[in-house]
């Protein structure tokens, strides 16, 4: 949900972004389910939505599917197949991405990203084609993309290339006097190294000659070995060329996969710079994400180019006792170049500048891995443009004179897979595609770590991928089972975690106490006792090193696997004194800052029934700024795990006393299972402290979101013990005020006259206004006489909730009044007034954020509309308020939805439809016993049924009138009537 508001909003999105985002996606819904193969297409998660369609239905998917396996079928020299497969791909794109689409930050890169994979397909494809002798097909393609792009010097160089092995050298040197003149006269720079080594080429041999020896190398796209030995432009020796390859890269590992994005970044970027200086890339990231593995896959990819020399070296990098020395690390790169140890000099000036002068003869790839600092790296870095360095590193290394690093995340799902695939072989993965999610979920997306699963389960034969996962899952952490002969992902964090500061290892093993996924500086300084600065500083470090992720400027994550280390450290290193203190500081740091964002939403209310510890460190919530419920909205989900957390470790009163105050904020927003899941760990901690007044708060609150998810037995359930609970200590107070909350459970379970009798006694009773003098009965006393028929008592009710809403400057239960008036407007046929008033209940929803009950408005906006005719709207509407109410568990909202849109379905003909919508409602009601959406589904079917089939629709009438005079609701009188006009037997109407 965070990413769909940062990409729809970039610099500041409204208060209701959320609710908008549910709004846009309901409509997105509705959209796709208007074809039954869009059913349950988008599909509501706890924290967004899933496109649930298989990949083969996603045009990007197809193309990146097709491109990849021509890329493939290319390096294996099936040409003909990679014709076919990279034509297919190239030919999906009927323009560019998203065209006409306002996009975010996110989308922007995917664009751009995706635009540039299609332009490497599309010299894929080229390249296929020359080396086929199909250049009558590939040279208009060029022209093409030059024509588009026209500063693009790899397509230049296929160009050039092509034209020159049809024999067309002065067309080919068109083409290079046409990029040269663009890159000087737009950039200020040359062409690259590519253009001018077959520039040389086309000049110093004939054109004869040079085109038979181009078409037998088979040369791929922007890859062009180096100038024949011995020839230079003006025909004289080169001394430079007159060296000896030497290769000492490492072999590369077998199951190298996905990281094209990254690749085409790197290789573009040493393009760009190549003729003017030498390209120097940094790849940092955390303890086994793959970066050797991906510098020794671009250095054997851009030896091509670089032919005379790859070199690598280890710096050893995490610790201090075995780290390289420049020095050292100059005589083992030169003898590498097989320079005689004797013309070695000792001084490291001396030594430094022969290193630099044997790569100036030399064009060469040298991987530096694990470095440690720009300090180690900056004496080994070449000074003329004939050389690429590769540095790998677990730190981001930060110089002047070092361009800035390339992060290396963790794999995606899509790669994560692969990599599996190729470890356990791909027919275990494709037959089991869910245990394979849940494995490299569990491995963190570390290639290492899927690396270390795969071959566990690799040599276990009789295993299933479900085997594994339940395994990695289970009791015993999964960093623990993911080792090897020789590797273990436990030991690379370690080579990271060891050299760092005493204080800062603190802080990264107190990090594995953090409830939750993302933490802020002054969180992290309350649970560590630190200052924010001091911190913040910690952080950063952590950082640095690629232990800790930062997602914005004051948010940070661990992850997985690193967590699970932390923990592991935390609990070997320090006490559990020391661990229970720091977890109390967090506890009571967070209490305080989420109560005052409570005190905003029930003024003088909430601190009646939450006392706090003292808290003695107002300088933490001072670096929050003063916290907001948007604070709130961007804190939840760690909130909710502090509850649990908070239980677990013993600390009760914090407990329930976070769960209480988080209530209003969750009520308001719709966040129903967040309320279920925290009061039900706060009645456990209530019940463990023996404290029968949180205990009974716990219960009520409970209630109140098993009412809004349809539960009312569970909900019954909590609130009887809530007042058994209040009477037991004559807390006479609570005791009003839980009775008075038993309105909404009668109403919900059809109990309407229980319901407003017991209404009627708390507002007679001054117990039932709370000691903030608000009578929180009004709202459940009206809604209830609106269902029973006796609008103008209801109005006066809620007209009265407005009242006092209005003078307590109480904008929730201004809404919530304003809403409830409405829908009395629309059940009097007084359609204009009540639009009015719905949509200013809606406007105020937007502007303060406020969620609760949207879902209601919006199916009671659509009756009005459809009362005046407006069909088309008020099934906009209903298809809403179905929507919203799925996606926030509101079951009786969403069957009364599903009755709503039936009825205007109807009402524009489409009578099938229609009746489905009751199907679907009637079954919805009957599963958490609603009577009235039973007995209106019911009634909706039997209105279908009276054209096609008279004896059943006389039998769905009768079980909705059954149901409608149980309840005492005025729609009985309807069904009365249509059972009269099928020629029932008499019906006593006085019943």
């Amino acid at each position: 949900m965070d990413d769909l508001v940062d990409e729809l909003w970039i610099d500041c999105p409204p208060r209701s972004a959320v609710a908008n985002v549910l709004s846009y996606a309901a409509n997105l819904r509705r959209t796709f389910e208007a074809f039954p193969s869009g059913r349950g297409v988008i599909v509501r998660q706890r924290n967004g939505y899933r496109l649930d369609v298989s990949p083969e239905l996603i045009d990007l998917f197809r193309f990146e599917s097709d491109r990849n396996a021509g890329r493939e079928a290319l390096a294996a020299g099936c040409l003909d197949q990679a014709r076919d497969l990279l034509g297919r791909a190239v030919a999906r794109w009927r323009g560019p991405m998203l065209a006409g689409t306002p996009l975010g930050p996110v989308l922007t890169a995917r664009a751009v990203a995706a635009e540039e994979e299609r332009l490497l397909a599309t010299e894929l494809l080229v390249d296929a084609q020359l080396r086929s002798g199909l250049d009558h097909l590939a040279i208009p393609l060029l022209r093409e993309v030059v024509a588009r792009h026209p500063l693009r010097e790899s397509a230049y160089v296929l160009l050039i290339r092509g034209l020159h092995e049809r024999g067309d050298n002065a067309e080919a040197l068109t083409a290079y006097d046409e990029i040269r003149t663009r890159l000087t006269t737009e950039l200020g720079v040359g062409p690259g190294v590519d253009i001018e080594e077959l520039r040389r080429r086309i000049a110093t041999a004939s054109s004869s000659h040079v085109s038979a020896v181009a078409s037998r190398s088979g040369i791929r796209p922007g890859r062009f070995a180096s100038a024949a030995p011995g020839l230079t432009d003006d025909g004289t020796t080169d001394e430079r060329v007159q060296v000896k390859p030497v290769d000492h890269l490492p072999r590369a590992v077998a199951d190298f996969v996905g990281r094209e994005d990254v690749l085409a970044r790197l290789l573009a970027e040493t393009r760009r710079v190549e003729e003017r200086v030498p390209a120097v890339h940094i790849i940092d990231g955390m303890a086994g994400s793959g970066k050797t593995a991906l510098a020794v896959y671009l250095a054997r990819q851009l030896s091509m180019r670089y032919p005379d020399a790859t070199l690598f070296i280890d710096l050893c990098g995490h610790g201090a006792k075995t780290r390289v020395e420049p020095a050292s690390a100059l005589v083992t790169l030169l003898r590498q170049l097989e320079v005689p140890a004797e013309r070695i000099p000792v001084d490291f000036d001396a030594r430094a500048e022969l290193w630099r002068r044997e790569l100036g003869r030399r064009r060469s790839v040298i991987v530096l891995d694990n470095a440690a600092s720009s300090e180690q790296i900056l004496p080994l870095l070449p000074t003329e443009p004939t050389a690429v360095v590769l540095v790998t590193s677990r730190r981001r290394l930060s110089h002047p004179d070092v361009t800035p690093s390339q992060t290396l995340p963790v794999l995606s799902l899509k790669e994560s897979s692969e990599l599996l695939a190729l470890s356990v072989g791909r027919a275990r993965v494709e037959a089991e595609p869910e245990a394979a999610a849940e494995v490299v979920r569990l491995c963190g997306h570390l290639p290492l770590a899927i690396r270390l699963a795969g071959a566990r389960l690799a040599h276990r034969r009789a295993w299933r991928l479900a085997d594994l996962a339940a395994q990695m899952a289970g009791a015993t952490p999964a960093l623990l089972q993911l080792a090897g002969e020789s590797s273990t992902v436990t030991g690379a964090f370690a080579a990271s975690y060891e050299p760092l500061p005493e204080a800062t290892r603190r802080v990264f093993r107190f990090l594995g106490l953090y409830p939750g996924n993302r933490f802020s500086p002054p969180a992290v300084a309350a649970l560590t006792g630190l200052t924010v600065a001091d911190a913040r500083a910690a952080l950063d470090d952590l950082v640095d090193r690629n232990l800790v992720e930062d997602l914005d400027s004051s948010r940070y994550r661990l992850h997985d696997l690193m967590r699970q280390y932390a923990v592991q450290l935390c609990s070997r290193t320090d006490s559990s004194s020391a661990r229970r203190l720091a977890l109390a500081q967090l506890l009571d740091f967070t209490l305080e800052a989420a109560l005052r964002v409570a005190e905003a939403l029930e003024p003088g209310f909430v601190r009646s029934q939450v006392i706090l510890f003292p808290f003695d460190r107002p300088e933490l919530i001072e670096a929050i700024g003063e916290p907001t419920v948007e604070w709130l909205e961007t804190e939840r989900t760690e909130l909710v795990t502090m509850v649990s957390t908070a239980l677990e470790s013993g600390f009760n009163e914090h407990a329930w006393r976070l769960a209480r105050v988080l209530w209003r904020f969750c009520y308001i927003r719709g966040y129903f299972e967040d309320i279920i899941v925290s009061h039900q760990k706060g009645l456990a901690a209530a019940e463990a402290s023996r404290d029968v007044t949180a205990m009974g708060l716990m219960n009520n609150y409970l209630a109140s979101a098993y009412v809004r998810t349809g539960d009312n037995r569970r909900a019954l359930d909590h609130l009887t013990r809530a007042v058994e609970l209040s009477r037991t200590t004559h807390d006479q107070l609570n005791t009003a005020r839980y009775r008075a909350n038993l309105a909404a459970v009668y109403w919900s379970s059809g109990h309407l006259a229980e319901a407003v009798t017991l209404g009627q006694e708390s507002l007679r009773d001054y117990k039932g206004y709370g000691n903030v003098g608000t009578p929180m009965v009004l709202p459940n006393l009206g809604i209830a006489l609106t269902a029973l028929g006796r609008y103008q008592e209801a109005l006066r009710i809620h007209r009265r909730h407005l009242a006092w809403a209005r003078t307590n400057s109480n904008e929730f239960h201004v809404l919530n009044a304003l809403s409830h008036i409405g829908a009395v407007r629309t059940r009097m046929g007084d359609f204009p007034q009540a639009i009015r008033i719905l949509r200013a209940s809606l406007a105020l929803r937007d502007r303060t954020g406020h969620r609760y009950a949207e879902a209601e408005v919006r199916s009671d906006l659509g009756i009005a509309y459809r009362g005046l005719g407006r069909l088309a709207e008020a099934q906009q509407q209903h298809e809403m308020a179905r929507d919203l109410a799925a996606d926030v568990g509101e079951r009786h909202v969403e069957a009364g939805a599903f009755n709503e849109l039936g009825h205007t379905l109807r009402a524009r003909g489409r009578h099938d439809e229609a009746a489905e919508m009751h199907r679907v409602a009637l079954q919805l009601a009957t599963r958490i016993s609603h009577p009235y959406e039973q007995g209106r589904a019911l009634a909706g079917l039997a209105e279908h049924f009276t054209a096609v089939d008279p004896a059943e629709a006389r039998r769905h009438w009768e079980r909705a009138l059954a149901i409608f005079r149980w309840m005492g609701v005025p729609e009985r009188r309807e069904v009365e009537r249509r059972l009269a006009e099928l020629g029932s037997a008499l019906v006593d109407v006085g019943r």
